[in-house]
């Protein structure tokens, strides 16, 4: 069974401004706690090389494809592991309320043989993860948006 892991929290900016900040992969590592080294360019099926900080574990590397991505709305990317039996959809959305306020989901779909099993396993920093990430962006989205 599927597991899933998420973080949402709201946003004073419009979803153009988050997304902003989210689709320049390059500079994630001068502000993203999660992902401290980040390279490549957002299209369908290119291939992205990040560096995976999570508390209490050694920095690791992934080269997550892009699924699916609609400008000011989502990013999806999907990463296999250990020959496939550790599967995991990532996803950021970007969902605007108001023009000046969103909500931003931050989230993890672990499927695979051992997915569920390695996700249950580092569900805390998982978690803090998705959280620190998302309070960085927050405050620089916010920021701009004041600007």
């Amino acid at each position: 069974m599927p597991l899933k892991l998420e973080y949402r929290l709201g946003v004073r900016a419009p979803a153009s401004v988050i997304w902003q900040v989210l689709s320049d992969i390059e500079a994630w590592p001068k502000w993203n706690p999660l992902y401290t080294k980040a390279a490549g360019v957002i299209r369908i099926g290119a291939q992205l090389d990040l560096e995976v900080t999570l508390r209490g574990q050694a920095p690791r590397a992934i080269q997550p494809t892009i699924l699916d991505w609609v400008p000011n709305e989502q990013l999806h990317w999907r990463v296999k592991m250990v020959g496939g039996l550790v599967k995991s959809t990532r996803y950021f959305e970007i969902e605007e309320l108001t023009p000046g306020a969103s909500i931003f989901s931050n989230g993890e779909m672990f499927t695979g043989l051992l997915g569920p099993t390695v996700a249950k396993r580092l569900r805390g920093p998982i978690r803090d993860g998705f959280r620190d990430m998302g309070e960085a962006l927050k405050i620089l989205a916010e920021a701009a948006a004041d600007a």
